[in-house]
């Protein structure tokens, strides 16, 4: 089924709001300013795919989810409870997300890519992790991360400490520092290049990623987009879709 927004509603898409990151304070006003975009979004969002990385950590034990987080929790469950179809995708950070929000929110979890097709017009999304030359010590990385041994071998630490090897990780983390990402030219965005070769092989209108954080939107062909969403720490950046035009945004003049 592809449903098509009405000119009063529209898809909204967003990634790497990093919460957690940095420190408690920073990791809060974050998150208020997320919860204030989506008590903007609320009055006309009718599908809402939060791309990846949400979280800097994030990881589900049988009956354990890191503490916090509770206002996003509370006003995703508010738009799921009135018809918002709300998406979560596994970024290099959150990756280990399972169940917990399908059961409390009704949220799909997408592992990889997700194609659509709304309106007529088709999009290929991902995080963005992993894709593209290059890079390949993460990669292996990343299949033993997903791999049910290693998340087996992590649950059978005690959350205090596993969630304080997490934290010290993503210390080492390009979000751990806060400098801006500059463009390395379309020959050197791997996720650029990614994308000519997926649309070598199939035509999309829109290849949406988050990971880069970068704001980017670019035109590969007459009729196909490469957009990156850019990251919350520095611009609070996002993508709407309003039945006929994808448009790049930032919200609170964070640009």
């Amino acid at each position: 089924m592809n449903p098509i927004p009405s000119p009063q509603k529209k898809i909204y898409f967003a990634s790497d709001f990093h919460l957690g990151a940095h420190n408690y304070a920073a990791s809060r006003e974050r998150e208020a300013r997320v919860v204030r975009w989506l008590d903007l979004i609320q009055r006309d969002a009718s599908e809402i795919y939060l791309m990846g990385d949400i979280f800097d950590f994030w990881f589900e034990y049988a009956s354990v989810i890191p503490k916090g987080f509770i206002r996003l929790q509370g006003k995703l469950a508010q738009l799921s409870d009135a018809g918002v179809q709300v998406t979560f995708f596994k970024g290099n950070h959150d990756m280990w997300m399972f169940d917990y929000f399908k059961q409390e929110l009704g949220a799909n979890i997408i592992s990889d890519e997700l194609v659509l097709e709304r309106n007529g017009k088709k999009f290929y999304l991902h995080h963005g992790d992993g894709l593209g030359p290059g890079d390949f010590g993460y990669k292996r990385l990343k299949t033993f991360f997903r791999s049910p041994f290693c998340q087996w071998l992590f649950a059978r630490i005690h959350p205090n400490l596993s969630f304080k090897i997490a934290q010290n990780w993503s210390k080492r983390s390009r979000v751990a520092n806060v400098k801006k990402e500059e463009f390395l030219g379309e020959a050197n965005e791997w996720l650029i290049v990614y994308s000519k070769e997926i649309l070598a092989k199939e035509h999309f209108d829109y290849l949406i990623f988050g990971h880069r954080h970068l704001p980017l939107d670019i035109h590969l062909s007459s009729n196909s987009r490469y957009m990156n969403l850019g990251e919350w720490i520095n611009y609070s950046s996002y993508a709407v879709f309003d039945g006929v035009n994808l448009e790049l945004r930032y919200f609170e003049n964070q640009r």
